[in-house]
């Protein structure tokens, strides 16, 4: 049994052992190729991924805070519905929940379509989905579930 164990362990490290002796071989043309996104793309990325993590960190422990707050601290009806309702992130995949998000608030997604309709507007009503903004806000409705979970059961646990 142990042999078994062993031999799919391995088995299963060989696509990151095959990823870590990669970075083994650094010869000049790898350098180089570093020094090229360095130059080029590479300070832009690092910046727009701080941006992203930050800003999801502050609206997550935001949404997440306020909402298990809400439900835990204060009495107002339907509580016991938001208390779960407030958990149905988790229940998809976030990249299924940012597909559905993207095509549902895109220009020539159902409801700017249907807004447009209505109100006879030109143009797009609120700014792209698919921006750094965009980003954030759908990584927050994603994530919150988790720190409102941990938010809602710290906070049982004081509430009198």
């Amino acid at each position: 049994m142990l042999r078994a164990v062993t031999l799919l362990c391995l088995l299963l490290a060989v696509p990151v052992l095959g990823v870590l002796g990669s970075w083994l071989v650094f010869d000049a043309e790898s350098l180089a190729t570093l020094q090229h996104q360095w130059q080029t793309v590479l300070p832009e990325y690092l910046w727009h991924s701080g941006l992203l993590a930050l800003g999801v960190a502050i609206g997550v422990a935001l949404l997440g805070g306020a909402t298990a707050a809400a439900v835990t601290l204060f009495d107002f009806p339907l509580r016991r519905v938001f208390e779960w309702a407030l958990l149905l992130p988790l229940a998809m995949p976030a990249y299924v929940l940012a597909y559905a998000y993207t095509d549902f608030l895109q220009f020539s997604g159902p409801l700017q379509m249907a807004l447009r309709e209505l109100t006879g507007a030109q143009g797009a009503l609120w700014p792209d989905v698919r921006s750094l903004p965009g980003a954030v806000a759908l990584f927050i409705l994603c994530l919150y579930p988790y720190v409102y979970l941990l938010t809602r059961a710290a906070l049982g646990e004081r509430a009198v």
